[in-house]
């Protein structure tokens, strides 16, 4: 009975050594390296560990030197393998790829974006306007960027120094650096002007001529051209230019005048307009004026000079004096020297009988 035992509690032992045995194995088995189909890497070199899952204490071996920023590069699987095996990977389970990809990751700063942001730093400096209204010339073309993708900070202006008098600016800007505590500088240089959008003459225009919609196209100008005086659309067409004006000339609102709706020796009409009276009477003007200017204009029929104000093309508003009546006051007596004139009332007035004795 006793050797019985002794046989099963051996049999025990045998059966926990073994499962202990298989388990361990199972830990200490490694997955087997896998290759990857695409890859994507932020530094400037593309690692074992980048290209192969699994690669174990090998993962940071340096294999590749990383596309340009922002590009993408292509691995033949084969030559990859090589390289592997030079550094002991093995086995690795291509699942049949020929080649890999390998993309190297940037941040991009398109132009448009660095122009805009001098032109913040700049803004209402040394006597500059708003950021949208300032024309930049950049000493060297300004190009789309990649940058490194551990930039990932805003673009910030550090320093801004603008010369009024030759127009010359300098920026610089920076990026924070999510590896480095230093970040990346950037700088810029060039000329600034500011501008304003002007109404600018298609054709040549003469003294007096009325300016039409299709007589002016929009421009951008310095504004040191054109002073603070500009013209827009709305306030150049139909009105009449004061001088001759060439084509290409930025209108002023100085070259521009309401148009002559009464031009001197015109065929004009007079309007005498007062409370409940309205008479029109053939004139000739003795001289040009637009609208809400006084004119001298001869009365035709009267053969008299009279003043009016211009009103329309062609019609001068004469003003007509209203009569002063005289107010009577019951408590005014008539002076010595003063006759009280006859007042005649017109009305049916029936005059009392002699009264009857009662």
């Amino acid at each position: 009975m006793m050797i019985v035992r002794s046989l099963i509690f051996a049999a025990a032992l045998l059966a926990a050594g073994t499962a202990s045995s298989l388990a361990q194995t199972r830990d200490d088995v490694v997955a087997a390296p896998v290759l990857r189909a695409s890859v994507n890497v932020a530094s400037d070199v593309v690692r074992i560990g980048d290209v192969v899952d699994n690669a174990g204490t090998a993962a940071q071996i340096a294999i590749y030197r990383a596309p340009d920023l922002g590009t993408t590069g292509s691995l033949a699987t084969a030559q990859v393998l090589s390289v592997l095996r030079a550094h002991q990977v093995i086995g690795v389970d291509t699942r049949d790829l020929k080649a890999i990809s390998v993309t190297r990751l940037a941040r991009t700063l398109d132009a448009g974006d660095i122009e805009r942001q001098v032109a913040r730093a700049l803004e209402r400096r040394s006597g500059l306007g708003d950021a949208a209204n300032l024309s930049l010339t950049f000493d060297r073309d300004v190009q789309t960027l990649q940058l490194d993708a551990s930039n990932s900070g805003a673009l910030q202006p550090v320093s801004a120094r603008y010369d009024q008098r030759s127009g010359r600016f300098d920026v610089s800007l920076e990026i924070a650096n999510d590896v480095t505590s230093a970040p990346t500088k950037l700088r810029f240089t060039g000329i600034a002007i500011e501008t304003v959008e002007a109404a600018v003459l298609a054709r040549g225009i003469e003294r007096n001529e009325v300016i039409k919609s299709s007589d002016v196209v929009i421009e951008r100008r310095p504004k040191a051209e054109v002073g603070n005086d500009v013209a827009g659309r709305d306030g150049a067409v139909g009105m009449q230019a004061r001088r001759q004006l060439r084509a290409g000339q930025a209108l002023r609102v100085a070259d521009l005048a309401k148009p002559d709706l009464v031009t001197r020796d015109q065929n004009v009409t007079l309007i005498y307009e007062s409370s409940g009276l309205y008479l029109t009477i053939r004139g000739k003007a003795l001289e040009g004026g637009s609208e809400g200017d006084v004119v001298n204009v001869l009365n035709l029929q009267s053969k008299r000079t009279v003043s009016g104000v211009v009103v329309g093309r062609g019609q001068v508003s004469v003003a007509i004096a209203a009569p002063r009546l005289a107010s009577a006051d019951a408590s005014t007596t008539t002076g010595a020297n003063e006759t009280a004139a006859p007042v005649s009332v017109a009305a049916n007035v029936t005059a009392p009988g002699p009264r009857k004795a009662e």
